[in-house]
């Protein structure tokens, strides 16, 4: 996987990777992608995340697939935390059929760059349920941090102008 580069403040993708988000529609939903059978307790799937995106849908909430080029290989969801001057990045997976292939790492860069351009905040946040260590070693990777906890939740935050 290509090392990306900062320009100007701008996250930019490596040459290697040709991953795009696309907004959930009634004809991409159903694309039955899921994570490996361990990383079940700690990821929705996707009617949990069409479910939250519902519910926060009031603050902008964001319900997107991850394509890399025409294949569907992941979901996401982000939304607003205005109390919090933050981008709560509330649910990220890469099916298990494509995951250690660099897709998560060329998504995530690609929704920092999206929040960065959309600017309402400078700020990423989000959590992982203690014990996915696999979770807190990739967050770290793209320079998140451990701000709090709460309860079995780790709470990681990102400033958005870092660029990976």
């Amino acid at each position: 996987m290509g090392d990306s580069s900062t320009s100007k403040g701008k996250c930019e993708l490596g040459e290697t990777e040709k991953i795009h988000l696309e907004d959930i529609t009634p004809n991409n939903w159903r694309m039955g992608l899921k994570v490996e059978k361990s990383q079940r307790a700690y990821v929705s799937d996707s009617t949990g995340i069409l479910a939250r995106a519902y519910a926060y849908r009031e603050n902008r909430s964001r319900a997107f697939m991850i394509y890399a080029d025409e294949v569907p290989v992941g979901m996401g969801l982000y939304y607003d935390i205005p109390e919090w001057e933050s981008y709560d990045l509330s649910q990220f997976f890469i099916d298990e059929r494509y995951q250690r292939h660099g897709y998560g790492t060329a998504a995530m860069k690609q929704i920092l760059r999206e929040l960065q351009e959309d600017g309402r905040y400078q700020q990423v946040t989000l959590c992982y349920l203690e014990g996915n260590r696999a979770a807190r070693c990739f967050y770290e990777r793209l320079g998140f941090a451990e701000s709090d906890r709460d309860e079995d939740e780790i709470i990681m935050k990102r400033d958005i102008g870092d660029c990976i």
